[in-house]
């Protein structure tokens, strides 16, 4: 027990002499010794390194879950080490939705098979999502949780320690400065007047007392110092491994966009053979809208007209353009189209046209006529009658 009361007082003289040599130095009276330039500037990279690395996973989580509710679910599981319940995504919901519903309509009815069939594609694009959250969570995610709640903890101590032992370092040198200045007042102060020799006795004696005040202070001073530099070594080493950290990261990044990348390639494929299906069974009725499926990586020649003719073929000259003595038809305008140029021919949503083709056209246009107004008009816009 008497040990522990020891202990204490000790500890408590301590922090008492951090609290005062702390304040000193935001009110100016005490000096602070100052780290070098690269150790300051490893704490900055740190500094900036942990804020980052926070906001990124704090948002990355936000995208691969975006309910709130769900979050704190996971959180409160994982830190009770618990397993996370199984959660439909919304996809495989919507899916099973859809094929409940299939079955209440009909499966043999036009209605009831496309749901089963858009159903079946939902569900799989949920999958595809649910495959892509865990490759997410775990190739991604958990690095950078770990070293916020890991390597970055280890960080925060040891640089507190660091602080600790710095104002320990300045608290000796503190003490070791007033030390001397009044050892050197002591031995100013004495009378050597031979008519007052006590005065130098006394005199004397408060100069041993000082100097033994001064070696006791160097002492000090040196085992803070060593001590100091202990910890600002282990300290350097700790914040130079930031470099191995972004390395990982880096890694990890690369991880996620070919995650991400995968994903989204399942996407397009399921979509693609399902417009695929749909546009079989039902050509009239589903069509798509030729300015919507343009592929933003394709060359920039794709961005030209679609009817735009091959480099071999002359322009067609919409006035010279006559119709064939047989194979016109009519068709219905599904949209309106606005005119690219004077060769296209704007279109009115429901309206009826007389459309043909002529040889040498791209054969996802053709030549409509309204009237005595002529131009060229996209198929998909349309919906060939008989």
């Amino acid at each position: 027990m008497d040990f522990s009361v020891k202990k204490l007082a000790s500890d408590a003289g301590v922090f008492f002499s951090r609290a005062v040599q702390y304040t000193e130095e935001k009110l100016g009276q005490a000096e602070k010794t100052e780290l070098d330039a690269h150790f300051e500037s490893l704490l900055a990279r740190a500094d900036c390194t942990k804020n980052w690395t926070e906001k990124i996973y704090r948002q990355t989580e936000v995208l691969l879950q975006p309910n709130p509710s769900a979050r704190i679910e996971e959180f409160l599981y994982e830190k009770l080490d618990r397993k996370v319940p199984y959660r439909a995504t919304n996809g495989e919901i919507l899916g099973q939705y859809m094929l409940e519903a299939a079955k209440e309509f009909g499966p043999g009815t036009p209605y009831g098979s496309t749901l089963i069939q858009v159903g079946d594609c939902q569900r799989r694009l949920g999958g595809a999502e649910r495959e892509f959250l865990q490759t997410s969570s775990i190739s991604f995610l958990t690095p950078l949780r770990n070293f916020l709640e890991g390597d970055w903890r280890t960080i925060t101590k040891e640089r507190r320690l660091l602080e600790n032992r710095r104002l320990d370092l300045d608290a000796c040198k503190a003490r070791l400065k007033k030390a001397k200045a009044a050892e050197a007042k002591a031995a100013a102060v004495p009378d050597f007047q031979e008519t007052r020799p006590r005065n130098y006795v006394l005199s004397a004696s408060a100069s041993a007392l000082w100097s033994e005040e001064v070696e006791k202070a160097e002492q000090e001073l040196r085992v803070a110092q060593t001590e100091f530099d202990r910890q600002a070594e282990v300290t350097r080493l700790l914040l130079e491994g930031i470099s191995s950290t972004h390395v990982n990261h880096l890694r990890c990044l690369h991880e996620f966009v070919e995650a991400q990348a995968t994903y989204y390639s399942q996407c397009h494929h399921f979509m693609q053979e399902l417009q695929k299906e749909l546009s079989r069974r039902y050509p009239n009725s589903f069509v798509v809208n030729p300015r919507s499926v343009r592929s933003p990586s394709a060359d920039p020649s794709s961005a030209l007209p679609i009817n735009s003719l091959s480099p071999d073929t002359e322009p067609l000259q919409i006035e010279e353009v006559q119709p064939p003595a047989s194979g016109t038809r009519k068709a219905k305008v599904l949209y309106d189209y606005d005119a690219a140029d004077t060769s296209e021919l704007s279109l009115l949503a429901d309206e009826l046209i007389t459309v043909y083709t002529v040889p040498g056209m791209d054969s996802d246009w053709l030549i409509g006529e309204r009237g005595n107004q002529k131009g060229k008009v996209p198929v998909t816009y349309l919906e060939l009658l008989s």
